[in-house]
């Protein structure tokens, strides 16, 4: 471990590397992140959203995983027993496709391997490639219990999904059917709604008349995609619909094909959109699926899998579907049937991993029937079982949850969980279509054999033999379950389920859910169906959407894009610490936060907004030798210095204390302070303490980040670190000292979750007698305010003193009087309660506001009237001109002041002359109308008396 020390001396300047690989080593050796069952402890967990097998860390995860860690490491300090489980997911379609593309470049496919050899090939990708972003995540100082890191394909998890699988199957929730699904006609599989991206691509919107088959008129439907109008088996109207209400029933006939479609009456048609009549397609278009299930009408399927035109195509059968829209709309026109083409921009279903048109295709699948499950999850957000934060979301989750649609399992990929389904060949061999095959076991076409017809068998493992047959000859289904039907079961998967331990008993229910808005569908959905199904307990209680990543154009921050940025690169310019506390000072609950990076080449001097997409090459010469840079990271990185430079003050001031003075307690001094700095700032710390564990309880991270940074930066190194300098030299010294230390560590406890490594390079330097007893800051206990040490008047004071030294730097400035000249000074107190004030504090405005007097009156008789003067709360302040330049600045500047509050006057009256603001604003915002009136006016006036007093 490393040792504790006392009094140990800091480095001129703070390097975060050293100290950030330092510390992490040292909790890591230590053991601070493994969570211990059976400790009595109240507990805290968190199980991580699991990144992709294949990922590398971008912005957006520095951001999810740094809320989750703040939480963690704040909840450890306050004496919880904290989990922070990590690990990845396998996924399927992303890890499949990184290992086909290299396999590609040696000039081979995975069915030259075949799936044996191929998933062999995968595994060893992910033990070489799989747990970078796990690596990357300790670059960022994530506390997460390393010791039981799972990956959604380990054998404990894979008993957990098939478990997950056949007990729905058995309780009759999983069946095998057809329905419309989204289908990538490049990568060959079924895709899941998170695996589409939404590009905006320039299209056309064609109006094609339908005739009535009695030839008298016709119906005009509109469609971006004109080749499905092959598979047409309907038109559909809304019932409310007047202008159709008498074709209902009708028939039309469909262009090109002549085929005779009824006009049905549905509540999906909207008769404010386009004509009102809708085209159906139900094996081409979710919506028109569920239309043709209402009203009976058939599914016929124009496009295949390989997005090739069926033989249900007619003339266009064998042909490209982009090629078939572009000889149908030609066609259409020589028809007359094409009433007219608009060109639009319009959003494109497309695959996120290879970027090919998405096809919906009515296609035979696995699927959960979702509505039965889906009413239990419904009711636990409803009861504020589990709450959203923003709340706002559970409004999204709701209404999804409440409409929902049966959910499609089945993946036609290699790498993933197999369906634990198995069929007999014997006993359905009458329904299989077999491959033409010169082995001596017949292999199943799959694509041409209806698998719904099978007698099937779902079990936890293969059967040796049929029980229906006691025949040896099984085959399992070839598709593998969809990503998000194992990450359902992460929350409890992770902690050994379907048996019943000591983890999954102490820490589950998790106690926060930390994610993005994109996938509360994909994700937060149906892990809570799955907790409540197999647990019959929620699988967290809080539900924390964080913000969404962009870069400065407002664009999404992802790698492919482009748009990405490494985090990395800024840790290496600037630090974790700094990095994560910028992050977090700007996470509000908006849920856009844009984080503007460039890239400097060092190559060609190069200032990139964004580098070559999967590359990260400069735009311009195309060298990967770049530097990224943050100017809110750089701030971030000055705080840290700013923090780092008031530690070494303070160490430096310890250092004339007396041996003496070290035995005596905290209590003792606590009860002599009454210096008002000393009571100001340790009541300032009070209510920062309190205002950040408040804000820490309500996910509002960004701003305890800010109550922080204003304490920190503001409060105690702009103003009570100034102010007790001069003290720290006269008898008062110890007192001083012990305020300066005390606070400084209470604060250090405070920052701890934001910013650790630097937190606890500070905190093993100060003396162990003004620490916890704690071996680590990370372990020590998380600051409470003490509402005794509130002390409202100390406040009151010291805000007055800060105007008023405030006012008079302003003054300075305003005259041009150089930093180094001391001046005189006079106040002209309020009443004689503020005079007191004001000559209790002399001594702190002379030294900070660096004059050679500070005269405190009740009344103008005696003072140069020849002066810059400002107005505060306290009363008047005046510093003498020294000639007529001076005169004739402050002659101007109270001319420009006087033309502002004239304008701002003649505002205010405009208003109250307006009856109609007088009678319909609410009577309070009516009276600050008036008093701004007076305070104007009074202003005006003081303003011509000082004017007319400067000659």
């Amino acid at each position: 471990m490393y040792p504790p020390c006392d009094m140990a001396e800091l480095e001129k300047a703070y390097d975060p590397r050293g100290v950030e690989e330092k510390w992490y080593r040292h909790w890591m050796d230590a053991g601070y992140f493994h969570a211990r069952t059976g400790s009595g402890k109240p507990t805290f967990s968190i199980t991580i959203p699991p990144p992709n097998v294949t990922g590398s860390l971008h912005l957006g995860h520095a951001l999810c995983y740094t809320l989750q860690d703040v939480l963690t490491r704040w909840k450890r300090m306050q004496g919880f027993e904290t989990l922070c489980l990590p690990g990845t997911d396998h996924a399927g379609i992303a890890t499949q496709n990184a290992v086909e593309r290299e396999l590609a470049r040696e000039g081979l496919s995975r069915h030259d391997l075949g799936r044996e050899k191929f998933l062999e090939r995968v595994w060893a990708w992910k033990e070489k490639y799989g747990g970078t972003i796990l690596e990357q995540f300790k670059r960022m100082g994530y506390s997460f219990d390393w010791e039981r890191t799972r990956f959604t394909l380990d054998e404990g998890y894979h008993k957990a999904v098939v478990e997950h699988f056949v007990r729905l199957y058995d309780d009759g929730h999983i069946y095998r059917g057809e329905r419309v699904i989204n289908w990538c006609p490049r990568c060959a599989t079924a895709i899941s709604d998170i695996e589409i991206e939404y590009e905006e691509q320039d299209g056309q919107l064609f109006q094609i008349d339908y005739p009535f088959e009695d030839g008298n008129g016709h119906v005009t439907v509109a469609t971006t995609r004109p080749e499905t109008m092959l598979g047409d088996t309907g038109v559909a109207v809304n019932p409310s619909d007047k202008r159709y209400t008498n074709v209902v029933g009708k028939n039309v006939i469909l262009p090109v094909m002549g085929r005779r479609i009824p006009i049905v009456a549905d509540e999906y048609a909207d008769p404010e959109f386009g004509t009102g009549a809708v085209k159906v397609t139900p094996a081409h278009d979710p919506n028109d699926f569920e239309i043709g299930r209402r009203q009976n009408l058939p599914a016929i399927t124009v496009i295949g899998t390989d997005a090739v035109m069926t033989e249900n195509a007619g003339k266009y059968a064998g042909k490209d579907r982009y090629e078939a829209r572009a000889e149908l709309v030609e066609e259409l026109k020589a028809l007359g049937a094409l009433r007219s083409v608009e060109t639009l921009r319009h959003s494109v279903n497309t695959c996120a991993r290879c970027h090919t048109v998405i096809e919906p295709l009515l296609l035979e699948q696995w699927f959960v029937s979702m509505p039965p499950l889906a009413k239990p999850a419904a009711d636990v957000v409803r009861e504020e079982k589990v709450k959203f934060f923003p709340a706002r979301f559970s409004k999204l989750y709701l209404e999804w949850m409440d409409n929902i649609r049966d959910w499609c399992i089945s993946r036609q990929l290699w790498w993933g969980h197999r369906i634990p389904a198995y069929y007999c060949l014997d006993c359905n061999s009458d329904k299989i279509t077999f491959k033409t095959s010169t082995g001596s076991e017949p292999e199943i076409d799959w694509g041409k054999t209806k698998v719904s017809d099978l007698d099937v068998i779902v079990a936890r493992e293969k059967p040796e033999t049929c029980p229906m047959c006691s025949g040896s000859r099984v085959v399992q289904d070839p598709d593998v379950l969809d990503t998000w039907f194992s990450s359902a079961l992460w929350t409890f998967a992770t902690m050994g389920w379907p048996e019943k331990t000591p983890l999954l008993k102490e820490f589950h229910p998790t106690s926060v859910l930390t994610t993005g808005r994109d996938i509360i569908y994909l994700w937060v959905a149906r892990m809570i169906v799955s907790s409540l199904y197999f647990l019959d307990e929620i699988p967290f209680h809080d539900v924390y959407i964080y913000a969404t990543v962009q870069n400065q154009e407002g664009q999404r921050m992802s790698k492919s894009l482009g748009t990405g940025v490494d985090p990395l690169e800024l840790i290496d310019q600037y630090g974790a610490d700094a990095l994560r506390f910028s992050m977090i000072e700007q996470t509000g609950k908006s849920q856009d936060m844009r984080f503007p990076v460039t890239f400097e080449c060092n190559n060609c001097g190069t200032v990139n907004q964004s580098l070559t997409p999967y590359k990260g090459e400069c735009r311009k010469c195309g060298s990967t030798d770049v530097t990224a840079h943050s100017s809110r990271v750089e701030q971030s990185r000055n705080f840290a210095n700013k923090i780092w430079n008031a530690a070494r003050f303070v160490l430096m001031n310890l250092k004339a204390e007396g041996e003496a003075e070290k035995d005596q307690g905290s209590e003792a001094r606590e009860r002599r302070l009454e210096a008002l700095e000393d009571r100001w700032i340790v009541s300032r710390l009070n209510r920062t303490i309190e205002a950040v564990n408040g804000y820490l309880s309500s996910y509002d991270l960004d701003m305890a980040a800010r109550a922080l940074h204003e304490f920190i930066w503001s409060e105690y190194c702009d103003w009570y670190l100034e102010l007790v300098k001069t003290r720290l030299k006269g008898e008062d010294a110890d007192t001083a000292r012990f305020v300066l230390v005390s606070v400084l560590e209470k604060t250090l406890r405070l920052l701890h979750p934001m910013m650790p490594h630097l937190t606890e390079e500070i905190w093993q330097a100060l003396p162990l007698d003004v620490r916890p007893d704690a071996s680590s800051i990370m372990i020590a206990a998380f600051p409470e305010s003490d509402s005794s040490l509130l002390d409202e008047s100390a406040e009151t004071e010291m805000a007055a003193l800060q105007e008023i030294i405030t006012r008079i730097r302003n003054l300075r400035a305003e005259g041009n009087i150089p930093p180094g000249k001391r001046v005189n000074l006079t106040l002209v107190a309020q009443n004689a309660e503020c005079a007191e004030l004001a000559r209790r504090n002399a001594e702190a405005a002379i030294s900070l506001a660096r004059l050679q007097s500070f005269d405190v009156v009740l009344s103008e008789q005696n003072t140069d009237q020849k002066a810059l003067s400002a107005q505060v709360a306290a009363g008047a302040l005046f510093m003498p001109l020294g000639d007529a330049a001076d005169i004739e600045k402050e002659t101007l500047r109270l001319e420009k002041e006087r033309e502002t509050l004239r304008s701002d006057l003649d505002k205010a009256q405009a208003k109250l002359n307006n009856p109609t603001f007088v009678d319909k604003a609410p009577a309070e915002v009516v009276e600050k109308q008036r008093r701004n009136i007076e305070e104007f006016t009074a202003r005006i006036a003081e303003i011509d008396e000082r004017l007319r007093l400067l000659g």
